[in-house]
């Protein structure tokens, strides 16, 4: 597959409805709005305080005062506007934000997160991430299935955790998967892996939903 982070995230953007409040990590989570369906117009928050945030401008008309939360460069729709931190995690606190897609290092069949830190390594700091996912009224973690071979979707997370329970979806190349009381569902495959393959590149059990379909991105 030559666009694996281009086939997931338009494959994420088919979760977005019209007039959703939408949160959008930083790397591959920030290539869903360019693939909305027709139609389908969101509110797209950057928790370092833009609300209405347009897609990802060009180099020659990218601003160096306008950027979003990952430091990279951003633009503002016609009616959007700026507002301070206080402002901008009390829209993501007060359960204002719809859907919010992060990336992620580890998720486990309870639902929990791991996206933060790896141990050992420095990182700038957790960000809003913590708060996205207990505020936001779904959570839909955007990935590669494997690191390069290794497991990701996990019985249970090994990494510091972002959230507890947190998780609703989860999108890879593979497939579409929800957290369930029962463990993780796969409710939508692609038909370029076969279920064998699925099944061992993810490290907890996976339940097969009996109206499983083939993905479309």
């Amino acid at each position: 597959m030559e666009d694996i982070k281009g086939f997931i995230a338009a494959r994420v953007a088919k979760e977005l409805k019209d007039s959703d409040v939408v949160s959008l990590g930083i790397g591959l989570p920030t290539q869903v709005e360019n693939y909305l369906p027709e139609g389908v117009r969101i509110t797209l928050l950057s928790e370092n305080g833009i609300v209405g945030e347009g897609l990802i401008p060009s180099a020659d008309d990218a601003s160096l005062y306008v950027v979003d939360a990952g430091g990279q460069p951003a633009s503002v729709l016609i009616g959007g506007s700026f507002v301070d931190s206080a402002v901008s995690f009390g829209i993501i606190r007060g359960g204002h934000v719809d859907v919010t897609v992060l990336g992620a290092l580890e998720v486990d069949e309870e639902g929990d997160l791991s996206s933060w830190i790896i141990p050992g390594k420095k990182v700038p700091g957790m960000g809003g991430a913590m708060d996205l996912v207990v505020g936001a009224k779904k959570v839909i973690i955007a990935m590669e299935h494997t690191n390069k071979g290794a497991h990701k979707i996990l019985k249970k997370c090994t990494f510091p955790l972002t959230g507890i329970k947190a998780v609703d979806m989860i999108v890879t190349e593979m497939g579409v998967m929800v957290i369930t009381d029962k463990g993780i569902e796969l409710i939508e495959y692609n038909p370029e892996f076969t279920l064998e393959q699925i099944r061992a590149a993810t490290g907890a059990r996976l339940i097969i939903s009996p109206n499983l379909k083939k993905m479309a991105g």
